[in-house]
């Protein structure tokens, strides 16, 4: 238990450290640029400080589903940096994520930087169109990610880009499919956020217990680490 305060306390140390960073970063590159201090710790509000209004998130809001994929990983997490992902909203962000360890190693934060790239893509494409070059065929738009202050809504977002993804309602899962449904949420970190398993089973229609016990299934039949579903 004082090993436990003392890693705490060090983790607290170290966020505490960052906090001016984030201002400092957006102070610096302007106002498409947002920064955001994450607590793993307190999945459901760990965002502890933060500059910019990218992606329209304030101190005390929720992770997004990157930081869950992030928990997933635990501490075999590493830097995720430069990737491009879309808002709700439509806005183009790259981005980087940056994760925290303490003494031990162990993963438990995340110092988060977001670029509204939306106006030089726009620009990009114009004078792509100039040139002649236009948009190269089969080219994927970036996958869009759910951004917001309330960890209901992230999961909610999740779960509704699945069933999209899947071009079916949840009625229309058969056991198979659900047991993939909680594979898939399991592995992106959704059932890290309390309550999760009770709202992912409310949304599809089946009972507290039957979530649970699909959520126990999915993980008994999920592949060991190394290998493939």
């Amino acid at each position: 238990m004082a090993v436990e305060h003392s890693l705490d306390a060090e983790r607290d140390a170290i966020l505490d450290a960052l906090s001016p960073v984030v201002g400092g970063i957006v102070a610096t590159f302007g106002s498409m640029c947002e920064v955001v201090l994450h607590d793993y710790r307190q999945p459901e509000k760990s965002v502890v400080a933060l500059a910019g209004a990218v992606t329209g998130r304030a101190v005390g809001g929720a992770m997004s589903e990157i930081g869950m994929r992030v928990l997933a990983q635990g501490d075999e997490a590493a830097d995720d940096l430069n990737y491009v992902t879309r808002t709700g909203s439509g806005k183009l962000v790259k981005s980087s994520t940056m994760v925290l360890r303490d003494s031990t190693g162990a993963v438990f934060g995340a110092l988060c930087v977001n670029v509204d790239i939306t106006a030089v893509n726009e620009a990009h494409a114009l004078l792509g169109a100039l040139a002649g070059q236009g948009h190269r065929p089969g080219a994927a738009d970036p996958p869009v990610t759910a951004f917001g202050n309330d960890i209901d809504s992230v999961v909610d977002a999740i779960l509704d880009a699945h069933r999209l993804g899947q071009n079916q309602t949840w009625a229309g899962l058969d056991r198979a499919e659900r047991l993939d449904l909680f594979r898939s949420l399991d592995e992106h970190g959704v059932f890290a956020v309390r309550r999760a398993v009770e709202q992912v089973g409310a949304r599809i229609g089946i009972s507290r217990a039957s979530a649970y016990s699909y959520l126990s299934q999915a993980r008994a039949t999920t592949t060991p680490a190394g290998g493939h579903a």
